[in-house]
């Protein structure tokens, strides 16, 4: 799972690895940077290279594709174009077991919803639940989790604004960090349990 992706990502890289720092600490706990040139990149590059594309929530038709440029809106560009919805691609998210994430504003409670793909096996449930329940806190921590046996894959949806770290005024790229690391918790967590 998470220890065999950061192992692949590693040895893929020429001279020196360049990381984030929860790839970095991750990589330092399971002992896989010895004798590893390592750089830590800068947390608002996260997303440079991401396929960013925005869409119309009730017919899920595209309206445009974005530069990472995009991300430096603050969330509240949903707060104003309640119909529209974001969808983020991007190596990092493969790198967690994440298909892609989708942000959008919710209209009835008023929250920013955070959907996405769960590349993870059924027999992992319990362990998904569990770091759910232990770390989405306060009002609206609600999830939807459902397994897709044809896909193999959980459709997984939460509030972003449950999230530690959570603030009204945060850029869109700020959110989508926020996000990776909360799903990055999870990778970690349920592969622990194993």
């Amino acid at each position: 799972m998470l220890k065999n992706q950061m192992e692949k990502y590693i040895t893929s890289q020429k001279d020196t690895v360049e990381l984030h720092t929860e790839e970095k600490q991750y990589a330092e706990r399971q002992g896989l940077l010895h004798g590893v040139q390592t750089k830590e990149l800068e947390p608002n590059a996260r997303f440079a290279e991401a396929y960013i594309e925005r869409g119309n929530k009730e017919t899920e038709e595209f309206l445009d594709e974005e530069s990472s440029e995009f991300l430096n809106q603050p969330i509240g560009y949903f707060k104003d174009r309640k119909n529209e919805f974001m969808y983020l691609e991007s190596r990092w998210f493969d790198l967690i077991g994440v298909d892609a994430v989708s942000l959008e504003k919710d209209d009835v409670f008023g929250t920013y919803d955070v959907m996405l793909g769960l590349k993870l096996q059924k027999k992992f449930e319990s362990g998904i639940k569990k770091y759910l329940q232990e770390n989405l806190h306060g009002e609206g921590a609600r999830y939807d989790l459902m397994f897709d046996a044809n896909e193999g894959i959980w459709s997984l949806n939460f509030a972003l604004n449950v999230l530690d770290g959570y603030k009204e005024d945060l850029s869109i790229g700020e959110a989508y960090s926020l996000i990776y690391g909360f799903l990055f918790g999870l990778a970690e967590s349920v592969e622990n349990k194993q």
